[in-house]
């Protein structure tokens, strides 16, 4: 285990691996809060509710491991969060926990540097163990997101053209305008469009759109 002597916030010295909890709801956060302080192998430094503050945090406080959502219901995001602090602090260990299925999140979380992606109702891991494996070196991802339903298909039945086509869709782009981004006709586009509400049985765009967003497949930012 990696760990450094450091103070909690009472101060009183520690061996335990200082950890910042970022999540938005207020049960999620308290199970985080109590599974880890079970452990003698953490501390949790501190606990809050929004990814906007996680960076200052990180640039006062002697954090070593950042557990931290990505949608928080003031619009601030975890991923952006987290960017910035693997810019300013590369040796912190980030966590990403979701129970969002949007399929763009893990490839971005590696992107930025993230060394852990967690999703909170479909890991088989604890999110302790999870923080193990990721403070003893270890980067750990899962392979795909969830898949969930959309109309009378999974998730996963959609290719890789038409979510891309659905996140426009979910951002309010019209069909030129979607076609305009992706270099191609508009008539490429009312194809796609046409085989998703085929696949998923919703009668217009809009419906699509809407279910989309709700089941978390893709989040229009």
């Amino acid at each position: 285990m990696v760990g450094i002597l450091n103070y909690n916030t009472e101060g009183e010295l520690s061996m335990a691996t200082n950890v910042l909890i970022v999540e938005d709801q207020s049960m999620p956060r308290q199970l985080f809060e109590m599974l880890i302080e079970s452990s003698s192998s953490y501390h949790v430094l501190y606990s809050i509710e929004s990814a906007a503050f996680a960076p200052v945090y990180c640039d006062k406080y002697p954090i070593e491991l950042v557990i931290m959502d990505v949608i928080m219901k003031d619009g601030s995001n975890g991923l952006e969060a987290a960017q910035k602090i693997k810019t300013a602090h590369p040796d912190i260990k980030i966590i990403i926990v979701t129970s969002m299925p949007e399929v763009s999140f893990i490839a971005r979380a590696k992107e930025i540097g993230v060394n852990s992606f967690w999703y909170k109702e479909a890991n088989t891991d604890t999110i302790l163990e999870i923080m193990d494996r990721t403070m003893n070196g270890e980067n750990v991802f899962p392979e795909k997101s969830p898949t969930v339903r959309l109309g009378n298909i999974n998730s996963d039945e959609l290719t890789n053209k038409e979510i891309e086509v659905l996140r426009y869709m979910t951002k309010g782009l019209s069909n030129q305008e979607i076609a305009e981004r992706l270099f191609v006709e508009i008539t490429t586009i009312k194809t796609h469009i046409k085989h998703m509400l085929q696949k998923t049985g919703f009668s217009n765009r809009t419906e699509l759109a809407i279910q989309a967003r709700i089941a978390g497949i893709v989040i229009g930012e």
